[in-house]
Parts: C-alpha cells; structure tokens; sequence
C-alpha cells in the first residue's frame, strides 16, 4: 500500500526530508508565482529548448506518409524565399519574401503556411526548421504558440503587438487555436494587420483552417473571421502516426507515492506535488507564466494523478504539459496513468485534440522519467 502523498505535507515545504533519500529537499510548483514582464515574453518568441537543434534534415519522414516529405520540399522552397533580400525602400514582400513594387495594394493569395494533421506527426519539428532555416535575423522572426501570442497581446495591447511584429520577416504560430469569440476576432485582426505589414506567416493545428472553432462555440457568429483567416494561408495536410510512440514500448505504468518522492529527494532540481494541490495553484497563475513556472526544473514528480475535474482545469493542464514538454523536463508521477486524465465527455468534445496531444506529450515525458525511478 503506497504511503500518503507528502507533496502536501513537509517535505514539500522545504523542512527536513525523508529518511533514505540523498538529502535534497524538492522544489515544489505550487510554491512558485513567478512575475513574468513583457520584455521576456518578446524575447522567449524563439524555438523552445526541444526544438532548438532541430532542422530539416533531421526530421525522418515516414516512407509510408508521402505527405510528410512533401511538407519538407514545400517549407524548404518556404524558407528560401524569404531569404530573398527586400527591395530598396522597404517595399512589401511576397509569399515567399520575393520583392513587391511600394504600391498599397494588397498582394493576392495566401500569405503563409499551415500545417495541419494530427498530434505527434512532426508538426513543431517543421515549424522550427523553418524558424532555423529563414535567413534572418532572430530578431526578425518569431516563434510562438497561439496561446503565447494572444499572451502577448494581453501584455503588450494590441497596437504595441502589432507594431513589435510588423518589422519580422515570419511570424511561426505553433498549435494553432481559437478557443473563444474573442480570440477569433482578436488574431484574425492582429494576422490582418500584420499581412498588411509583409509578414509572412507559418503554423501549425490539428485542425483545418476552415474547421477551427467547430465544436467550441457558435461558430456562425464568427464565420467572416475564421474564413479571412484561413485565407492567408496554403494548407500542407501532414498525415501519419503519432511519431513519440511509433515503435517504442508502452509508457511505464505509475509509480507508488513513495518511489515518487524519493526520486523527488534524490534528484536536484525536481519539484514534488501533490496532483490536487498543483491543479488548484495553476488556476491561481495565468497560463503566460507557466514556462517561468518551470525555470530550472530537472524534473517534475507528481503524487496521486487523478481525473481532471473539469473543462477549465483540464485546459490549464494541457498549458502546462505544453511547457513541460518543450523544455524536456520529464515527469514522474504516481496514480493513475496519463491516458486516463480526461473524461469520456472530454475527449469526445471540442477540445479533444488538445487532450489528446497532451496525453501524448505527458506519456513520452514519463517515459523520460522512468529513468529516476529506476535508479533509485
């Protein structure tokens, strides 16, 4: 019988750990309320850590989805374009960064790219490839998730967003999502603007662009939105099979409370909370703060995982899976096992592709964690 989770208890607050271990007290998550100002949330708009070697020719595309080196001819023909010099005078650029004369007009077609399929088929690989592969200045490209570029906006205003931007060559939005009315509107007008400006665009979804909303809200309201949205973009469908467990063993069952938090107390760096406690304090953080949340984690140990209780909770849950994930801190827990974080309803619902990217990048992190357990 596994012992009753101490994320709540002493150790978790920093006083004398448990006997046995190597005499580390565990950072703890719920702990932490980090301030993050706007000039970091400009700064951080790069590739994150998991994807900042990445390139083209490391990505392996399956022989079987001719569609996934298809991608990779049509980005790199992306990435060369925009390599092309700007004509004299800061005339607008085409598609592909080819010269345009100064005239006011707005350049037919599509102004980017949009990689759609579903979760684990490489879709951030490429977009990062291309962000790496643009023969431009990090401080003329940008890269973001949907979620960091609408936090943006919250940080900088819409005005200041746009004029921050409208100086990049491209703008990579990655897991592409409109979760709201407001969010609709508020991207379609900021990606407006910023076509306008000659920025070319890139993201990636597990959704069409013509689909998104579906299932969310009352898309019909907002139905002139998401058709000029998708208009700036040629779609690139990705299939394939989740790349993270292609061939690889099933993900390592829960570990008991106790080997979670001794590999907690062995393991400098590693935060250990209780799952409940954790889900309560991120309702308490705005998701633009949970990558500084995980600032100098070298793991992630979780006592008693559970179901989510609800659909606000599991969003934020999936935010921070995100973070984890893109920083490589990989997660021990103890419980029940990731694939059993959200509901039946949940899965079946609206956000059922961002449960399911989440459960995907949960399990491939519990698999890096195995690691800890095991040595221990």
């Amino acid at each position: 019988m596994s012992s009753p989770s101490p994320a709540s208890g002493p150790a978790a607050s920093g006083s004398a750990p448990i006997a046995g271990t190597a005499g580390t007290a565990p950072l703890s998550l719920c702990a932490r309320e980090p301030h993050v100002p706007a000039d970091r949330l400009v700064a951080e708009m790069v590739p994150p850590p998991r994807f900042d070697s990445v390139r083209f020719d490391t990505y392996v595309p399956d022989p079987n989805q001719p569609s996934q080196s298809e991608a990779v001819r049509v980005l790199e023909g992306f990435a060369a374009g925009l390599g092309q010099a700007a004509p004299a005078g800061g005339g607008r650029r085409g598609l592909f960064g080819f010269g345009r004369s100064k005239a006011p007009k707005t350049p037919a077609g599509p102004r980017g790219v949009y990689l759609d399929g579903g979760y684990g088929v490489g879709k951030t690989h490429l977009l990062a490839s291309l962000w790496h592969a643009t023969d431009a200045e990090p401080s003329r490209k940008a890269f973001g998730t949907f979620v960091e570029l609408t936090n943006l906006v919250g940080a900088l205003g819409f005005q200041q967003t746009v004029r921050t931007l409208s100086g990049h060559r491209l703008l990579c939005i990655d897991e592409f999502e409109l979760d709201d009315p407001g969010d609709t509107v508020l991207v379609s007008s900021l990606l407006s603007r910023l076509v306008e400006a000659g920025v070319a665009l890139a993201a990636t979804s597990n959704t069409l662009p013509g689909k998104l909303g579906e299932g969310r809200f009352a898309a019909a309201d907002f139905l002139r939105e998401i058709q000029g949205l998708s208009a700036h973009f040629r779609t690139l469908r990705i299939d394939g099979e989740d790349y993270r467990h292609r061939g690889l063993p099933e993900a390592p069952a829960p570990y008991s409370d106790e080997q979670v938090t001794r590999a907690a107390h062995a393991t400098a760096g590693a935060s250990l909370d209780a799952f409940p406690d954790l889900l309560d304090h991120l309702a308490r953080v705005h998701p633009s703060r949970y990558g500084a949340l995980t600032d100098g984690l070298a793991a992630v140990c979780l006592t008693g995982v559970r179901p989510v209780p609800d659909q606000s909770t599991a969003l934020r849950l999936v935010v921070l899976a995100d973070r984890l994930y893109d920083r490589e801190v990989p997660v021990l827990a103890s419980g029940l096992p990731f694939d059993r974080l959200f509901s039946e309803d949940m899965l079946k619902g609206g956000y059922r592709k961002k449960y399911f990217r989440a459960i995907s990048r949960l399990t491939a992190l519990a698999r890096d964690a195995a690691r800890l357990a095991d040595t221990r």
